[in-house]
């Protein structure tokens, strides 16, 4: 992989030390990607306003989110499964699409009702997506009931989400906000834009008839347990008072590779969260008016969101029935002596002393 340089879009948008160290492990990757080939694909489901649906996810193999590429977000190791260059033609990202509709097409009884599109960026970057192709992805699902595109919020506009909405299709767009709190995201997340930017995204999304799910993230590196469970409880209710945004999605941090979260983790300076403590974000926050979901990603593992290693299974379960029924009471069925650790290091972890446990 080349080494990723800022341009006039990303200088002076985060912090230089971060930056400057996140491009140094980024350019140690040196795996090469298919354009022509998505990075994943699979079928799923997904709560959604309008009920639960068969889900289409598609992560489109891009030249890679322009932030990640100046340095980006300290847990964010996607950019390193991009495209070699910065750019994917128009045929080449067609081609990813086609070969996701023979996936579709080979695993699922019928298609999906709900199509989710990210590109590990902003799908809606027309130096990631160009036009056309952003208008020809419209058509090409426009005889399905939803469509979730992603994007950081600079790039949502009026203009760009009609294009789907006017096929008829319920329109969402997914924002990486991370957290509610300004100084979390540009301290530990080094995000470079504030919750204000993620408000006029939100409107923007109403005036073309769209709605917004918003993506958090639980337990960034430089936070406690306790800290992390604490911005994540008072970021779900401050996005649920935004009009517009309904749907909130929190992603429990896991350690990927060529990120600052994986040399921290390395050195032994990083934990990724416990399973309790999305159990009890999703419980505490369940009477708010809109739709929280969680998706650990590694969960189990110790790269992952983890609990003893004995209860991991069975907590997971519980999270995704929530996620599709939205009943707190799934957490009641879930017990393990580990809780009594989880609520020690509640209690007794603190920055200067994190990990308190494994």
């Amino acid at each position: 992989m080349s080494k990723p340089t800022p341009e006039v879009y990303e200088e002076g948008k985060g912090m230089d030390a971060h930056n400057k160290v996140m491009r140094d492990i980024r350019a140690k990757k040196d795996k090469t990607y298919d354009p022509h080939e998505p990075t994943r694909v699979w079928l799923d489901e997904d709560n959604t306003p309008s009920g639960v649906y068969q889900s289409l996810t598609i992560i489109l193999n891009t030249g890679g989110c322009r932030w990640a590429r100046a340095g980006g977000c300290t847990m964010c190791g996607y950019v390193a499964e991009s495209v070699e260059g910065g750019s994917v033609s128009h045929e080449a990202l067609m081609d990813q699409i086609q070969v996701c509709l023979d996936h579709e097409a080979e695993e699922a009884d019928e298609q999906s009702g709900l199509i989710k599109i990210y590109t590990s960026g902003s799908f809606l970057d027309e130096r990631e997506v160009p036009a056309e192709t952003r208008q020809a992805i419209a058509e090409t699902f426009g005889d399905r009931e939803r469509i979730v595109v992603e994007s950081l919020p600079d790039f949502v506009t009026q203009a760009k989400l009609e294009e789907f909405v006017e096929q008829g299709l319920d329109t969402d767009v997914a924002v990486g906000l991370e957290t509610a709190t300004d100084r979390v995201r540009h301290d530990c997340v080094n995000k470079y834009f504030d919750f204000a930017d993620f408000e006029d995204a939100c409107a923007e999304a109403i005036a073309a008839g769209a709605g917004v799910k918003a993506y958090l993230l639980m337990k960034p590196p430089f936070l406690s347990e306790p800290e992390a469970l604490a911005d994540m409880k008072a970021s779900v209710r401050r996005c649920a008072a935004v009009e517009g945004c309904h749907t909130v999605s929190m992603n429990p941090c896991n350690v990927q590779r060529y990120t600052m979260v994986d040399d921290l983790f390395f050195r032994g300076g990083y934990r990724p969260p416990w399973l309790w403590s999305v159990a009890e974000v999703l419980e505490s926050t369940a009477d708010e008016d809109v739709i929280v979901v969680s998706d650990p990603v590694g969960h189990g593992s110790e790269r992952g969101p983890h609990n003893c290693g004995e209860c991991d299974d069975r907590v997971q379960k519980a999270i995704k029935d929530f996620d599709l029924r939205q009943d707190p009471s799934v957490f009641e069925q879930v017990s393990c002596e580990c809780e009594a650790t989880w609520e020690h290091v509640l209690e007794h972890e603190t920055t200067y002393n994190m990990p308190l446990v494994e």
